[in-house]
């Protein structure tokens, strides 16, 4: 390309794009400030005069020199005098002779005077007049004004009105540099970020570990806009759009950023919450505007992150009425996407983790052809994740990315990415010069469990009670061949709990009725300890009891694993279910209930049995985590020997936070604990 036509392509682009200006844009509130001052000074004008005080002996002595052209009475309580213009000029009317504004000589009123009784002014006024002989009539008009501030108050409405509507206007625009005056008329203009020649994105494919099968989906996109040749030569047509689905963190919007790297094409980036507004008409102008601005840039690619701000379905509620601007907005952007005079190549990506809500009209093909499930990472590609996000830090040369892989399954990218952020100022914190591999467990310690608090007032007998509650935990899971053996485990508070323990599940796809049932054993294996050695429980298994429920809720109610219920499953996987009917009787709902009980029950009672057939052990445990606080999987194996099921999962750990609290809790700390949860 010539340097003319990098010229002119690049005087085009900045013709197009309207980015940020060194000077200062011209503030609409100077117009309005302008206008009030104009108003202010014209009230002041009418009301203003140069007046001065006259008593009655001064009034009668101008009278009696026929020096008076008229009186004029305003609202009964003051007379204004005008003097004659030929006595004007003498020089005891020297003052009031000034011109006013321009006026030359002054035409008054030129004295004023405080009437008292109008009655007994207009007597006095006659007699002063009979009595000089060869004297002129003075004229007396009666006239009724208003003061000044009560000419104000009577626009104050007025004022008001024009003060509501210009905040209101600068609030619903934005608040822009441009001033609230300079954004009103740029209500229902769309609020994308252009990124267009110049202005680019640093982030490309190679930043986005991991999500393999979801960058081949993206890139065919931007595939398909750099070389249309290769698809249209078959017949195929470009995608509509894309819809990124998976839970928070695990890298919808920076698959985004890289597409707006990578493509060639102009990339406009919003929320949905850009097109929500507090006036009705304008989330759907701004759609409008919005796809109208991209078909005049085709080929486009539009990101709408975060769609189920507008994207919900429709009807689901009433009470708005008819007219609800979200709905409004939804019909302009089904109508934008899939409508009439739709040929121009404008691909949409949108990114959600509430897939479920979404209208049904919007995700059929045609619309979104393509929904992409971007999942938590696995190992490998948690490996990935890792590489990426070690770069910029100074670390050991011979830290082992697999084992860091491997003790953070579960994990999102962004969990990763802050993990790594966590043990770069750990290592600060101790003076490191880098950061070894004991900061990164640190720091999965830290995120996990809590910061640890040492320095917490636990008395002895509580401690006791925890150390046993731990060690239960710790025989359980590893008796149990199902169960997920234990690693480490600590009574050193963290956060909000008493007692944190290591775990080494197995990273599966499908989980069977025994595996579930091993894992409800080693949860209720804390409390069982608790009754088998002290032979009384505390408030310290709360949450052990809530996940065990919900599993066993789980396992009758939506898995079908339950014999009596039979394989019957009521999970709503479209989330049409308001939650206010059962989809089962009352009967039903009672042998749910026992169901779930008898499983709890029976749980708990596998768990006495193992702890009561290693007793010895139990204690052994109990007494070391008195004595260290934190003991390993290689205290483990002293004790009790080699685990009778060997797996190959064990190489991998998860962490599981468990809320101890022996000692009794009062109601308020009892819906506190309810809120907490472990993490599996």
């Amino acid at each position: 390309m010539s340097n003319n036509e990098k010229n002119k392509q690049k005087g085009k682009f900045n013709k197009d794009f309207k980015g940020p200006k060194n000077s200062k844009a011209f503030n609409f509130y100077w117009i309005y400030a302008i206008i009030g001052v104009v108003f202010f000074a014209w009230l002041m004008m009418q009301q203003m005069n140069t007046t001065r005080v006259w008593g009655w002996k001064e009034l009668q002595t101008a009278i009696e020199q026929n020096e008076v052209a008229k009186i004029e009475v305003s609202n009964k309580t003051t007379a204004y005098i005008h003097i004659k213009d030929n006595s004007l000029e003498l020089d005891k009317y020297k003052l009031v002779r000034q011109p006013e504004f321009g006026q030359k000589p002054n035409k008054g009123p030129h004295y004023s005077y405080t009437i008292g009784d109008l009655k007994h002014f207009q007597e006095q006024l006659e007699m002063v007049q009979n009595e000089v002989p060869n004297s002129e009539k003075v004229d007396l008009n009666f006239t009724n004004s208003d003061s000044m501030w009560d000419g104000l108050i009577g626009w104050l409405p007025m004022i008001v009105i024009i003060v509501l509507w210009i905040y209101i206007m600068r609030r619903m625009s934005g608040g822009g540099a441009g001033g609230g005056g300079g954004q009103i008329f740029n209500i229902g203009k769309s609020k994308a970020q252009l990124f267009e020649g110049d202005v680019k994105v640093n982030t490309n494919f190679k930043d986005v570990a991991g999500l393999e099968g979801a960058k081949e989906e993206v890139q065919e996109i931007v595939n398909f806009l750099k070389n249309p040749k290769k698809y249209t030569a078959l017949g195929g047509k470009i995608p509509k759009g894309a819809l990124l689905v998976g839970p928070p963190g695990t890298g919808k919007t920076l698959l985004a950023k890289a597409v707006a790297g990578e493509a060639e094409v102009p990339f406009y980036s919003l929320s949905g919450s850009d097109f929500v507004e507090m006036f009705v008409g304008v989330g759907a102008s701004r759609v409008r505007d919005l796809f109208k601005k991209a078909k005049e840039k085709s080929p486009a690619i539009i990101f709408i992150d975060e769609i189920d701000a507008i994207g919900r379905a429709r009807g689901k509620n009433q009470m708005t009425g008819s007219n609800d601007e979200r709905e409004n907005t939804l019909n302009q952007l089904l109508t934008e996407m899939d409508g009439f005079g739709t040929d121009h190549h404008v691909i949409v990506l949108a990114a959600t983790n509430r897939a479920d809500v979404l209208d049904k009209a919007l995700i059929r093909a045609g619309r979104f052809d393509r929904q992409i499930f971007v999942d938590l990472p696995e190992l490998n590609e948690r490996k990935e994740i890792f590489e990426v996000h070690l770069r910029p830090l100074k670390h050991v040369k011979d830290l082992d990315v697999d084992f860091l892989a491997k003790q953070t399954p579960g994990f999102s990218g962004a969990d990763i990415a802050n993990l790594c952020n966590e043990s770069a100022l750990i290592a600060a914190r101790q003076d490191k010069k880098e950061i070894t591999k004991q900061d990164f467990l640190d720091a999965v310690d830290r995120i996990v469990g809590g910061l640890e608090k040492k320095n917490k007032i636990i008395s002895k007998n509580e401690k006791m009670v925890i150390a046993h509650h731990e060690a239960g935990h710790a025989m359980t899971s590893w008796m149990l061949e199902h169960a997920a053996p234990l690693v480490k485990v600590t009574i050193v508070p963290r956060g909000r709990s008493l007692g944190a323990a290591w775990y080494l599940p197995e990273e599966r796809q499908i989980t069977t009725t025994e595996q579930i049932l091993d894992e409800m054993c080693a949860t209720l294996g804390g409390r069982a300890a608790e009754k088998l050695i002290f032979n009384k429980i505390s408030t310290g298994a709360l949450s052990d009891l809530e996940k065990v429920t919900k599993q066993a809720q789980a396992l009758v109610t939506v898995y079908g694993l339950s014999d009596r219920i039979g394989n019957i499953s009521y999970y709503d996987s479209s989330g049409q279910n308001s939650g206010f009917l059962k989809p089962y009787s009352e009967y039903t709902a009672q042998i749910i209930d026992e169901e779930i009980s008898k499983i709890i029950e029976t749980s708990y009672q596998r768990a006495l049995d193992v702890l009561s057939a290693n007793l010895d052990g139990l204690k052994e445990i109990a007494n070391q985590l008195l004595e260290k606080e934190v003991i390993f999987k290689e205290d483990l194996e002293k004790v009790l020997g080699a685990r009778p099921w060997k797996k190959e999962s064990e190489e991998t750990i998860e962490i599981t936070t468990k809320s101890e609290e022996p000692k009794e809790a009062s109601d308020k700390e009892v819906e506190e604990n309810n809120d907490e949860k472990s993490t599996a």
